[in-house]
């Protein structure tokens, strides 16, 4: 629940961090919080997006102990695989036919239309673009985490990925100026599953041999092979 509250003990545990080096990023304001008798009190969904904001900085340890972290707290299995399993079928295109920002969004939105898992393709849309006007998903070098800023249980039939691929990069946001080429749509019905997903994309994408594999893809078939293969190697890698 995006409205959950939390205590000291229970954001540590759900970021496998210490706690005192938590409460001194919650002292200091970098992570949002409130103090109630002399106390940090957190809300979970505030979590979730101090650490979605910061995933393409985080280093590989640190997104390990976030996921082992959100998968202990949510009683989830953290050594199977997630990514492959949530693309749906035919929700990989190589190359994305597309030059803008928006057409990018429009074409991803219609892969899962098309696939039949969301029931209004206007308002996931429309929700895409509001997260993108807070601040771009784009992460450097050359990737994108397009998603709605909260889960949309509602609008969607189940949790979702849909992966574009374009034949050049195009300008996203991102925040050293690159071009990006490669999109992931990430749809959620549920914050765990939500968070789950960016920190297992996150490991992923570390890997600068693994991202260039996937951004050299020529067909959908191949991107979708090395999308599985470096998931598979990075769960057991965790």
């Amino acid at each position: 629940m995006p409205h959950e509250q939390m205590t000291e003990q229970q954001v540590a545990a759900y970021l496998h961090m210490d706690l005192q080096k938590m409460l001194r990023l919650a002292a200091k304001g970098d992570i949002p919080c409130r103090k109630v008798n002399q106390r940090f009190v957190f809300r979970k969904g505030d979590v979730d997006h101090w650490v979605e904001r910061q995933i393409h900085e985080l280093p590989k340890n640190r997104l390990v102990e976030i996921e082992r972290g959100v998968s202990r707290h949510h009683g989830l299995e953290e050594r199977s695989l997630l990514v492959w399993p949530l693309v749906t079928a035919g929700g990989i295109v190589v190359p994305l036919e597309a030059r803008t920002r928006d057409a990018v969004l429009r074409k991803l939105v219609a892969l899962a239309d098309k696939a039949d898992v969301i029931y209004s393709k206007e308002d996931l849309i429309r929700e895409v673009r509001d997260r993108e006007a807070l601040c771009s998903t784009a992460i450097a070098p050359g990737v994108a985490l397009p998603h709605p800023r909260h889960p949309v249980p509602y609008d969607i039939a189940c949790s979702f990925i849909v992966v574009g691929l374009t034949s050049s990069g195009i300008p996203f946001g991102a925040p050293d100026g690159s071009l990006t080429r490669l999109f992931f749509l990430i749809c959620c019905k549920d914050d765990r599953t939500h968070l789950h997903v960016l920190a297992r994309l996150g490991q992923m994408l570390h890997n600068p041999a693994d991202l260039s594999n996937m951004i050299s893809a020529e067909t959908s078939e191949e991107l979708g092979q090395v999308i599985m293969e470096c998931e598979k190697r990075v769960r057991l890698e965790a």
